[in-house]
């Protein structure tokens, strides 16, 4: 007997890497040291920082992968595994620097996982973070044929008096919301649930001649660049705390910026969210409620700021096709998301 007898080809795992070299190399900073393929990837701090803060990030994709898998569609969850850790890590003000890969496979499918790190280049091009590294698992018997896991982990930089953490927030201070480019990548339980119950087909046409599986599989909007520029283009101090809209939606992760003794009053009639909302609420029969704690209902990234700011801050997301609205404020509570009208 011999490893490839037991279902593991390596010679197939080198193969994979040398196929995705180059890709992965169009990623590289100037900091990046070295090449692909050592036992670790080696990333020069950038200069100009006098007290630079490290943030890190990991995260995955969850059962957004079931739905990839069942239409054999595989190029757009590489760029969701990216932004899950970069829109985190960029919460606190920093700019990605490198990012890791870990995907794991029963069998390995060179075409398949080839897609998947496409999208992982594309979303590391998008946040101008270097794909420094990662790990192709092998394993036999773990996984069911043609399936596949995928974890991310990203590190970022910012200068220690820059770094934002929430204890800027003031009440008074103005939530504005930027759109998601659909559900993103948190809800697909739930997703796969009302698919599942109703005999829905992946393939059929639901809006604007898309089908259910191309809405579904539809790549999260990743924010650095423009969230970035918004810091560092001389207003950049009106932003007081940023968050990420992702598993547990607005109430979960909004008032995770605030300081004691603060809530948050959200104006839910102030953006419309795209149709895939709705249409999911009406065929899971799911209560507005329990759509707001599950899905991001169309608001991907929130920044807090100050009134005076509001404007400008608006302005600078729209100008750069990124639909923005004031859809908050911080008031005196502790710690809740207040719905204006009640939900």
């Amino acid at each position: 007997m011999d490893y490839r007898t037991a279902g593991v080809d390596v010679e197939a795992g080198r193969a994979f890497v040398n196929k995705i070299r180059k890709s992965v190399e169009s990623t590289y900073r100037p900091e990046v040291i070295g090449g692909l393929g050592g036992f670790g990837g080696y990333f020069e701090l950038p200069a100009g920082y006098s007290k630079p803060v490290l943030v890190s990030g990991t995260d995955g994709v969850g059962t957004k992968l079931k739905i990839a898998q069942a239409v054999d569609c595989h190029n757009s969850i590489g760029i969701d595994l990216v932004a899950m850790c970069v829109n985190d890590i960029l919460t606190s003000g920093a700019e990605p620097l490198f990012f890791l890969d870990y995907l794991a496979t029963g069998k390995l499918n060179p075409d398949q996982l080839s897609e998947v790190v496409t999208g992982i280049v594309e979303g590391c091009r998008q946040s101008g973070c270097a794909l420094l590294g990662g790990e192709t698992a092998e394993m036999p018997g773990f996984y069911k044929p043609n399936e596949y896991d995928v974890a991310g982990f990203a590190v970022g930089i910012v200068e220690r008096e820059n770094l934002l953490d929430g204890s800027q927030v003031s009440v008074g201070d103005i939530v504005i919301g930027l759109a998601s480019s659909g559900l993103h990548s948190n809800g697909y339980s739930l997703v796969r649930k009302i698919v599942e119950q109703h005999n829905l087909d992946w393939n059929e046409k639901i809006f604007d001649e898309l089908s259910l599986s191309q809405i579904c599989l539809s790549p999260t909007r990743i924010y650095v660049k423009e969230v970035l520029g918004a810091l560092r283009a001389g207003f950049g101090f009106g932003i007081r705390a940023m968050s990420h809209i992702t598993g547990g939606g607005l109430p979960e992760n909004l008032p995770r910026c605030l300081n004691k003794g603060q809530s948050i009053r959200l104006d839910t009639n102030t953006w419309t969210p795209d149709p895939i909302f709705d249409f999911l609420a009406h065929k899971g029969n799911i209560s507005r409620l329990e759509m707001f704690n599950t899905f991001n209902m169309g608001i991907g990234y929130a920044l807090i700021v100050t009134p005076t700011n509001v404007e400008e801050v608006l302005d600078w997301f729209r100008s750069r096709n990124i639909s923005s609205y004031t859809i908050g404020e911080v008031i005196e509570g502790n710690g809740q998301l207040i719905y204006s009208p009640s939900t």
